[in-house]
């Protein structure tokens, strides 16, 4: 093997022993020595001069530049859907759902001596929204009028206005009345559930009545 290519392969090794290197490691510099002597041979050599009588050439090889630390991208975070952050939002202010109260036995009651169940209404609000009550014609209530300024100007308007409005309520059929009172008992479980304070108490006392209307009328008879 010729000389010359015994010097390729002496800077193929060094470049290679540089790659193989860890990245965060600090590598020295290194002196590569050339060396040809009197009868023109050549010879490379790693930090150590050439022998006396030999011409030299002094080549610095600096290491390759620290290969950077690869952090992946964290993936960004779709901001929350208005029902999502509304919801959120409600867990967070909501009292903790408060367990049931305990319920008064059943009355002993055979099923012939049953009663029906008081009348039950089904309401509608203004707003389209219904619900359950007990009586006929709820109390009205005061719904919120815009005032205006003189120039009709909502902005200047001075005071507050309301309209005295009532809610539209028939009587459930007796055939679904049962129906009508095991959903007024859910809308006051899921009132009292989450109420706050002295709130509570009545709600739960409102509940126990109502529990107790579907467990000593008709609607306590097991269906046949």
């Amino acid at each position: 093997m010729p000389r010359t290519t015994r010097c390729r392969l002496g800077l193929a090794a060094l470049l290679a022993f540089f790659a193989a290197l860890p990245a965060t490691s600090a590598t020295p510099q290194v002196v590569i020595y050339r060396c040809t002597d009197a009868s023109g041979a050549l010879t490379v050599q790693n930090d150590e001069p050439c022998p006396k009588g030999s011409r030299q050439e002094r080549t610095v090889v600096q290491p390759p530049p620290a290969m950077p630390t690869y952090v992946p991208r964290a993936e960004p975070v779709p901001p929350p859907t208005r029902a999502e952050a509304a919801t959120a939002a409600a867990t967070a202010t909501a009292p903790p759902a408060q367990p049931r109260p305990t319920l008064p036995a059943p009355a002993a009651i055979a099923d012939a001596d049953r009663l029906p169940p008081p009348p039950i209404y089904r309401c509608n609000t203004p707003d389209n929204d219904s619900y359950i009550s007990e009586a006929a014609e709820p109390k009205p209530r005061c719904v919120r009028l815009q005032t205006v300024g003189h120039d009709g100007d909502p902005n200047r308007g001075a005071g507050a206005a309301c309209e005295m409005t009532y809610d539209q309520c028939e009587r459930i059929p007796d055939g679904a009345a049962c129906d009508g009172w095991r959903q007024r008992g859910r809308e006051i479980e899921s009132s009292w559930r989450y109420a706050r304070g002295d709130d509570r108490r009545p709600l739960q006392q409102e509940f126990s009545r109502v529990a107790t209307i579907l467990a000593d009328t008709s609607c306590g008879v097991p269906a046949g």
